[in-house]
């Protein structure tokens, strides 16, 4: 641990000492400013009034727990915290909360054999030419003119062939609950 908040010269009991006459003299009238400054908010106002405190102890020997003249340094460590705490939320906006894992993705393959049975079908309904275009266009990603070389067939005839055969799978597909964009 960092020497400036451990010390192993320093005693355990002035430190839980200081720190117990630390909140029962001024805990309660702290947390209640913390809170009025952070409009409500009990859960961070605790959080900001361990801080101060923690900060008192790291300076526990100049300081004396038991005395009204450590609340004014108290108060203005509790409202630059508070500040602090702003300026921060500022520079980075404070995120949703914990996002509901039960509706991501699983990577199990599932998805993508229903996806892909779900394509199959979809491209027996097409008509052999188109299915055969399709196959050489995007799943062998010949260009257009090896496909209208490997065809026997002009370049044109593949991109028109290409075209109508893409929408009639994606008909097919939207048929059958399929999305395409």
């Amino acid at each position: 641990m960092p020497e400036s908040t451990y010390s192993p010269a320093r005693s355990t009991e002035p430190d839980e000492e200081f720190l117990r006459a630390l909140y029962a003299l001024h805990g309660s009238v702290l947390l209640r400013f913390a809170a009025r400054m952070l409009g409500g908010d009990w859960h961070r106002a605790e959080d900001v009034l361990q801080e101060a405190a923690l900060r008192a102890w790291q300076h526990s020997a100049k300081l004396d727990a038991t005395t009204e003249g450590l609340r004014p340094w108290l108060f203005h460590v509790v409202r630059n915290l508070v500040i602090d705490g702003y300026r921060e939320r500022r520079a980075r906006p404070t995120e949703d909360g914990e996002p509901d894992i039960s509706h991501l993705p699983v990577a199990d393959g599932v998805d993508h054999a229903l996806t892909t049975q779900v394509v199959v079908d979809a491209m027996r309904d097409l008509a052999p030419f188109q299915r055969e275009v399709l196959l050489h266009v995007y799943y062998l990603g010949h260009s257009v003119n090896q496909t209208a070389r490997v065809l026997g067939v002009p370049p044109g005839t593949v991109k028109s062939r290409t075209h109508y055969a893409m929408r009639a799978l994606r008909d097919g597909l939207s048929s059958r609950g399929l999305s395409t964009v």
